[in-house]
């Protein structure tokens, strides 16, 4: 061992890893990581500071280029998730994989089914389901589809599914990016009993808050390197996130109350039923002015998504109006709309927000490589796309090797940097913006939450839509919220909003009568 501790203190240790990428990129720089038996251990650090792949070596996704992993006392060479699981080291990665058709007790046994006479044997499979489920103390219905199940629920057939499998270990990628303050409770009293019942578990997350609340010893890296390791209650947040960025971090949005102006966006009555005949957006309506933040919350699953989609134009449009600066916007091409100088940052970076196989120069001028001043006698204009986008890549701090860059070389932060940039330098009347730092560390999150504060102080109207909480409160306004397809309260965000209350109207414990609710169509 490089600092001479006894191995046999640790279930896990990772020592010397490094991780070197084909274009020569170090994600990992001689990382040490040490997990103690029954500990919750978090580990943090900025978008691209090495944590994914230092998870992807543990869970035989990647090969290192140096450094050994010892499990349990020994040396183990982990060449695939499989021999991980068959070690003992389980994933729970932060989009579920999950297979929405089939019921929890189908997906529990996925690649370990249960067989009679040669054929699978689902009754066996419900009765797994239900051994397991009691055993943890985490009751589910084994016959449910997944496709039904709320959010909190599939990451409880997501633990169970690994615990099935006998590890001993549990990485949680960002596990409550998703969920209410509710859902996020209950789920630590399952991961504090899976501790008293002996589990290690890794927890990964960019919420400090969670971290303290949480964990009993933190890892923090930072640029491929560990820059702090201690027991969680020896530190405060800010010390965290220092560590992390190597400054300090404004943990609160500093901004002044907002002075709204004329409306720009009135959304009125709108429908929409997605291709299984759910009505996923019932009777929604709302009005977002200029000079304003309008905050969405909401369970994801709740119609945000549609509804976001509807407005930018990336889903064909059904019933109500779309009026954009006193103009029908119905069924306008995206081209069109970004002409009206509207923003759209897609909740969907990998699907809407990028293309992967393109380079970051591509991906930052895609929505206007055909202005004139990219152009040059019918030819790019080279020497002006370059100083535009080195200045987009050095402004939003976008860790990269260059400008030519292919995208799926960043970290999934780095991916959402170049969106920000590319949505935010347009200088946009209205903004979009849909999880806007989802799986964005403290310091590139503060700077995006002040941008869209800024935009709102230059009189451009922004339409927030985000599971984070605390984003919703510091950042917006006023709040809508919405439960089952529907605006279930509107809140004036200058008196002040707990994320308990939100809770418990994304949850429909709640709901407003519509008078309430009535004031988003009718400001004082």
């Amino acid at each position: 061992m490089s600092d001479g501790l006894d191995i046999n203190e640790y279930i896990l240790v990772m020592d010397g890893i490094t991780k070197i990428y084909g274009n020569g990129f170090i994600a990992n720089k001689n990382i040490d990581l040490r997990v103690k038996k029954g500990e919750i251990h978090a580990l943090i650090g900025e978008n691209g500071a090495g944590k994914s792949t230092l998870m992807k070596v543990l869970f035989g996704q990647e090969q290192a280029e140096e450094g050994r992993i010892i499990f349990k006392g020994e040396q183990v060479h982990i060449t695939n998730p499989l021999k991980a699981l068959e070690l003992g080291i389980g994933m729970v990665h932060q989009h579920f994989m999950l297979v929405p058709s089939l019921t929890v007790a189908e997906n529990m046994v996925l690649g370990i089914e249960p067989k009679k006479r040669g054929f699978f044997d689902f009754n066996q499979a419900v009765k797994l389901t239900q051994e397991i489920s009691r055993k943890y103390k985490l009751p589910i219905d084994p016959l449910a589809k997944i496709a039904d199940l709320p959010v909190g629920f599939k990451q409880r057939v997501e633990i169970l599914k690994i615990l099935l499998r006998g590890v001993d270990i549990l990485i949680l990628d960002e596990p409550t990016a998703v969920l209410t303050p509710q859902e996020t409770e209950e789920l630590f009293v399952q991961l504090r009993e899976l501790r008293k019942n002996g589990y290690t578990i890794i927890f990964i997350s960019h919420k400090l808050n969670e971290v303290k609340a949480l964990c009993d010893r933190v890892t923090i890296l930072r640029d491929g390197r560990v820059t702090g390791i201690d027991d969680v209650k020896n530190l405060t947040e800010k010390q965290i996130s220092r560590m992390m960025v190597g400054r300090d971090v404004m943990l609160t949005i500093d901004k002044d109350e907002a002075k709204p102006k004329e409306k720009l966006l009135e959304v009125k009555n709108l429908h929409y039923v997605d291709q299984h005949g759910k009505h996923v957006v019932k009777n929604v309506s709302f009005t977002v002015r200029k000079g304003e933040i309008l905050g969405i919350a909401g369970i994801e699953g709740n119609g945000q998504r549609e509804m976001s989609n509807l407005i930018s134009g990336l889903e064909n449009f059904q019933l109500g109006e779309i009026i954009y600066n006193g103009t029908s916007v119905v069924n306008k091409s995206i081209r069109e709309l970004r002409e009206k100088n509207i923003s759209h940052i897609s909740e969907d970076r990998m699907t809407f927000g990028t293309v992967s196989d393109a380079t970051i120069e591509e991906n930052l001028i895609s929505d206007r490589f055909y202005k004139s001043e990219f152009n040059k006698f019918w030819l790019f204009n080279n020497s002006y796309i370059k100083q535009h986008v080195n200045q987009l890549i050095e402004q939003y701090n976008v860790k990269c090797d260059s400008k030519d860059a292919l995208m799926k070389t960043l970290s999934g932060g780095n991916m959402q940097k170049v969106v920000v940039a590319r949505e935010f330098s347009l200088k946009s009347d209205f903004v979009i913006a849909n999880q806007p730092t989802r799986g964005i560390d403290v310091g590139s999150s503060e700077f995006i939450r002040n941008k869209l504060v800024e935009l709102r102080d230059e009189g451009a109207a922004v339409l927030l839509i985000s599971a984070d909480l605390t984003e919703i409160i510091e950042v917006s306004d006023s709040i809508i919220v919405m439960c089952e397809g529907e605006v279930v309260a509107y809140l004036d965000n200058q008196i002040h909003v707990s994320e308990e209350e939100l809770g418990e109207y994304m949850l429909g414990l709640k709901i407003q009568t519509p008078q309430e609710i009535g004031k988003v169509m009718h400001y004082e």
